[in-house]
């Protein structure tokens, strides 16, 4: 590229003033960008702070209505639900995954009875099931076996959608579970229920609050590092994403989210497919806390950080400043 030198060319022209700024600019937030992460509890009036998340809480399936007609008047298109499983429902080989009434399915069925309009999209993994905290079934060493869990997910996945939901998110890392998955929902009269694949899911430090969140602290023996991605890699990334679109992946999503943008930005230039990325708990928390600090004005910080994931090439991003985000972009 040639251009003119200065001062023919000064670039600030276009930035003297809000108008010129407005019309100049490359990227836009809009409230269709976010997806709503929000986490369901048992009970009734149920509404659960998260101490590790400041701001968000677990909330019983009538309140879970309410929230999903708060995103509906945002303009929030798309809700992702997780369970916070009780105790005694946990067991070794995540049976509860399967029970066509267990808390996620009823949340399902309870937000398009009354909302219709908005996406579901649902966590499949067996993390929020087991008693170990694995997210799927283990052998005698403690190691998470492949196939064994993805003939689980398969059966979580069926009931999920028979439950609804309009999405299904693969989070668990598993090796050709996206095709036995896509497979099994042709076959189950599912064929218009998306695949958006965790392709990308790194053994990150992020997580933290979400197992705060959906009751698996202290579970966990071990760490996820034989199946999540080692941070290290990023040509891994892009075969993990190229296994998952070959198997059937409407799109694809990177996790965590700020701390891999680069990983976005080269899925979106090699694929050219829809990517999304999740803002994790840990991120969430650290611009809470930074503005409780007074490190920063909130919602500059907010908007900024979400504006990243749109440079980045992101077609939305999962955030739990979503309302809070869509109702600024919308004040």
């Amino acid at each position: 590229m040639t251009y003119a030198p200065y001062p023919a060319l000064r670039l600030r022209r276009t930035r003297a003033s809000a108008w010129s700024r407005a019309m100049h600019a490359e990227n836009r937030l809009s409230p269709s960008d976010f997806l709503w992460p929000l986490f369901v509890t048992e009970g009734q009036g149920v509404e659960e702070p998260i101490a590790a998340l400041p701001g968000v809480s677990r909330w019983s399936v009538d309140l879970m209505v309410e929230r999903a007609r708060d995103a509906r008047d945002a303009g929030i298109p798309c809700l992702a639900l997780f369970p916070n499983t009780q105790a005694d429902r946990r067991s070794d080989d995540g049976a509860e995954a399967l029970n066509p009434d267990n808390l996620m399915c009823r949340a399902i069925r309870a937000i398009k009875d009354a909302v219709p309009d908005i996406g579901i999209l649902t966590d499949v993994a067996l993390d929020p099931y087991t008693a170990h905290g694995q997210d799927g079934l283990l052998d005698d060493t403690g190691y998470v076996l492949n196939d064994a869990t993805i003939d689980i997910l398969i059966g979580q996945s069926l009931n999920q959608a028979a439950a609804g939901a309009d999405i299904i998110a693969p989070s668990d890392m598993m090796d050709g579970r996206v095709g036995a998955i896509r497979a099994a929902l042709e076959q189950g009269g599912h064929p218009n229920v998306q695949i958006m694949a965790y392709a990308a899911k790194y053994a990150s430090a992020f997580y933290g609050p979400f197992r705060d969140a959906v009751g698996s602290r202290g579970l966990l023996k071990g760490d996820k590092k034989n199946y999540q991605m080692d941070p290290a890699n990023g040509e891994e990334a892009l075969r993990e994403v190229a296994l998952d679109l070959a198997e059937g992946a409407d799109s694809v999503m990177v996790k965590p989210g700020l701390p891999y943008l680069d990983i976005v930005a080269r899925v979106r230039d090699r694929f050219a497919v829809p990517v999304f990325a999740y803002q994790v708990s840990g991120e969430y928390a650290m611009i809470e806390h930074a503005a409780a600090a007074g490190a920063g004005d909130r919602d500059a910080l907010i908007l900024e950080t979400l504006l990243a994931f749109k440079r980045a090439g992101c077609s939305g991003v999962l955030t739990y400043h979503a309302l809070h985000a869509a109702r600024l972009l919308g004040a």
